[in-house]
């Protein structure tokens, strides 16, 4: 995996100083247009907004990302299967660190992962997600996310995320000043005309084209990850169908997700914002078509990551593959590799203990009598119980067997059990 992460991290580098020269070029011409000279001042001011947008990114673009996800983070007691997968996954990927867990209240089923490295990841899920899918698919969406940062993903798609913003910001701040500020003057002041015209059609032009320029790069680094990240839960859990039948889940589901943005998209497993058609939309879309990342998955004839190329060409009809040659050639595709032992996390042989249970899992999910539906009301509760949880709800034990769960405004007070008519004090904290 090393060979990936390297492969990747190279891939990205180029990119972000691609986003970063058109950002300084976008600034320097817009300084020039505006006043006669001043490009110089122009690239800097691009400089400073960047340096001041990227630290920013660094060091608090996660707490950024969740705030505005309205993501919140829980424990193995709010929830414990999903704790226990994203164990179970983190010692399959060989990361150092147990990402800590938020859950978004959203009916939508969805996930993404942030963080500025494996120590410092978050993984977020929406409760809608924690609802639908078995704990199969469960591993899959997570070992995907956990493949983003493992491959390091995260940080790379919150600095380009936030270049695109600058040049955004900074062409929509060049056009309101040249438009309606002191722009047409100048063009009237200054003694060499066709050098002024020349720079002004290239500052507009800029205006214009740099914001879909970067927003085209922004969209084709996303959508190769995506890919990479399929690859990685493939090879993770040794079981593609689950990612797959998770995405085929996922991408069925119609409740859209509010807090989602066009900025914070393709941080997503599944686009939020609607599944493009063919065509032109496909391609300023922030993922692959979901049903191709299916096809892929189901084409596997195993789970390393050559087995996910060729399927990925197999599909896709492309000569050249989405998995780097060198990471094809390493031993580490051929099983992952287990962490270092730590005092959070011991060291376990993944390849005997994390795949044998994820086949157990899903032989035993195929042979239980426990009906969808019924299995689908569990997880509602289980959902459910949390949300009331960290909404500081207070849980009363009655003895017929009813758990009365009241609002924390009832502090204090009596109450009946519905079922059995027994009396309550509420206690506050209680659990």
């Amino acid at each position: 995996m090393w060979e990936l992460i390297r492969a990747n991290q190279r891939r990205a580098a180029t990119l972000v100083v691609a986003m970063a020269a058109l950002l300084f070029l976008l600034g320097y011409v817009l300084g020039d247009a505006l006043a006669p000279g001043g490009g110089v001042t122009g690239l800097l001011v691009a400089f400073l907004l960047w340096v001041v947008l990227s630290l920013v990114s660094y060091f608090q673009g996660d707490s950024i990302f969740l705030a505005l996800a309205g993501a919140r983070k829980i424990t193995k007691a709010d929830h414990p299967q999903l704790i226990n997968v994203v164990e179970e996954m983190t010692i399959a990927a060989g990361l150092p660190k147990v990402p800590d867990v938020y859950v978004m209240d959203e009916a939508a089923p969805n996930a993404f992962a942030t963080g500025r490295d494996p120590q410092h990841a978050v993984v977020a899920v929406t409760a809608g997600l924690l609802e639908t899918l078995e704990r199969s698919e469960l591993q899959g969406v997570i070992a995907h996310e956990l493949g983003h940062v493992k491959n390091r993903d995260v940080l790379y798609m919150m600095m380009v995320g936030i270049m695109l913003g600058a040049i955004v910001l900074l062409a929509d701040l060049g056009s309101r000043v040249f438009f309606f500020g002191g722009g047409r003057r100048r063009t009237s002041s200054r003694s060499d005309g066709q050098g002024q015209l020349l720079i002004v059609i290239v500052a507009v032009a800029l205006m214009i084209l740099a914001p879909i320029v970067a927003q085209l790069i922004y969209l084709a680094l996303s959508r190769r990850r995506e890919y990479l990240a399929d690859a990685s839960s493939a090879l993770f859990t040794r079981y593609p169908e689950g990612l797959a039948s998770a995405l085929e889940k996922i991408s069925r589901a119609s409740t859209p997700l509010a807090t989602a943005t066009r900025a914070t998209a393709p941080m997503y497993i599944v686009n939020p914002l609607g599944v493009s058609a063919r065509g032109l939309a496909d391609i300023t879309s922030t993922h692959p078509p979901t049903s191709e990342r299916i096809r892929i998955l189901r084409s596997m004839a195993g789970a390393g990551l050559a087995r996910y190329d060729d399927a990925f060409r197999t599909v896709t009809g492309k000569k050249g593959g989405v998995v780097p040659r060198s990471a094809l050639t390493a031993p580490e595709q051929a099983a992952a590799t287990a962490p270092a032992a730590s005092p959070a996390m011991p060291a376990v042989p993944v390849a005997a203990a994390v795949p044998a249970a994820t086949l157990a899992q899903a032989q035993a999910a195929a042979a239980a009598p426990v009906s969808a539906a019924a299995g689908r009301l569990e997880r509602v509760r289980q959902t459910t119980d949390m949300l009331w949880r960290l909404n500081q709800f207070i849980f009363i034990p009655c003895a017929c067997g009813t758990t009365l769960k009241v609002p924390p405004a009832y502090a204090g007070q009596e109450i009946a059990c519905p079922q059995c008519g027994a009396r309550h004090t509420v206690q506050p904290g209680a659990a």
